[in-house]
């Protein structure tokens, strides 16, 4: 056994096994009070299944937590997990629980208060500067950690002693609070924003770092993480629509993005399960984003300027706008999308597209040449340009003789 799988395992296996236990245990808990926030949800509100959705994801977190935490127990990143999921499970439990108005309101109310900065600090902040091996790019980052540990606290802290009225409370008035903090919040507000800001750069940041100094393997890794990442500006952009459209579809979209895809892509990154499929995912994000944005394009442009056209011909509105452009969305599928993966695969996988232009003039070359010699070289040349071996070969059978043949 290696020093490393000594130190995960520990003596005879205890520490790791009760690594395990501790995490499977905080996921169990974490996932008893997801179910009392869906049913307190259920008893103040109709629409369940709206108010269910985000708790819900959160079980993902938890689950991913667990699992994570309990097989690489060295690896803080399952912990943040874990911590992050519990956090803003018992701040569900609270808000609901407020909502209600048991006894014990006002205590509810305030932990809800401030509950939501170490839950979302642990994903936003932290996860990125120890991602994916549960160590810092270098010591240099330590500073960072520490001004954000004290920029969290004191996030808390003063939510916690806010004056006022509890966000998302119905009402209630922060039992804790101090009046003297109101000035404070009116002066500091701006730069705690700048501040917020710049600890989400620089945590990217590290993770730009981090990819440029590591290996193949780690890359990889990375990748899982940016890909589910590049997600949250998407949604940035397009969450407004999408609720004055329908507010149970931004709830789950929401809820989808933030509490589970990251999750689920840092598990599979940390525990290596195919781990090089992410290649072939951002492939086809790039392929089918651009296919769908440049269809979607084409279409209402279409539809506005044939309408237009036949209004200014007949005088009023026709379907045959509508039915013209969706025969041309159907015939421009096929050829655009093969021309938009020549587009990706140029820019981004210049590899494949040599090695897919390469085998592409050997083809043709193998029409027209038919000198053994000169086929034998181009073979090789083939497989050293496109695969790219330590070492080619290439032995030809040879052709029998006279006496063989009798």
């Amino acid at each position: 056994m290696t020093e490393t799988g000594a130190q995960e395992r520990g003596v005879g296996g205890r520490p790791s096994r009760a690594a395990g236990w501790l995490a499977w245990s905080i996921c169990g808990v974490t996932v008893v009070l997801i179910a009392c926030a869906v049913a307190l949800a259920a008893l103040n509100r109709s629409d369940v299944a709206a108010a269910a959705i985000f708790p819900l994801a959160l079980t993902v977190s938890a689950m991913v937590g667990g699992l994570v935490a309990s097989r690489r127990p060295e690896n803080p990143v399952g912990w943040f997990f874990l911590g992050s999921a519990g956090c803003l499970a018992l701040s569900e439990v609270a808000d609901e629980y407020a909502t209600y108005g048991l006894p014990g309101t006002l205590a509810m109310a305030w932990l809800m208060s401030w509950l939501w900065v170490p839950g979302v600090a642990l994903l936003l902040f932290f996860l990125p500067l120890y991602f994916p091996d549960g160590r810092l790019v270098s010591p240099r980052w330590r500073w960072l950690v520490r001004v954000a540990l004290v920029f969290c606290v004191g996030a808390a802290v003063y939510s916690a002693l806010s004056p006022g009225e509890i966000p998302a409370s119905g009402g209630i008035v922060n039992p804790l609070g101090i009046e003297a903090l109101r000035s404070v919040s009116e002066l500091l507000g701006p730069f705690v924003f700048v501040l917020y800001f710049a600890f989400l750069f620089a945590s990217a940041a590290s993770l730009v770092v981090r990819f440029r100094r590591s290996g193949s393997v780690e890359r990889q890794q990375i990748k899982w993480l940016a890909f589910a990442a590049l997600f949250i500006p998407l949604w940035f952009l397009t969450n407004a629509p999408i609720e004055a459209a329908s507010r149970t579809l931004f709830i789950v979209i929401d809820a989808l993005i933030v509490s589970a895809l990251i999750p689920v892509a840092a598990g599979i990154a940390i525990l290596r399960y195919r781990l090089y499929d992410i290649d072939v995912l951002i492939n086809r994000a790039l392929v089918y984003g651009t296919l769908t944005a440049t269809l979607a394009l084409v279409y209402v442009g279409s539809v506005v300027g044939l309408q237009a056209a036949l209004r200014a011909l007949s005088g009023q509105e026709s379907t045959l706008a509508v039915v013209a452009s969706t025969l041309a969305i159907a015939a421009l599928f096929g050829p655009l999308r093969r021309r938009v993966q020549a587009l990706v695969d140029q820019r981004f996988y210049r590899r494949k597209y040599d090695a897919a232009k390469t085998l592409e003039a050997f083809n043709a070359r193998l029409r027209e040449e038919t000198d053994l010699d000169a086929l034998s070289s181009d073979v090789v040349g083939v497989v050293r340009e496109t695969m790219q071996p330590e070492h080619v070969s290439l032995w030809l059978r040879p052709e029998p003789t006279s006496d063989e043949t009798k």
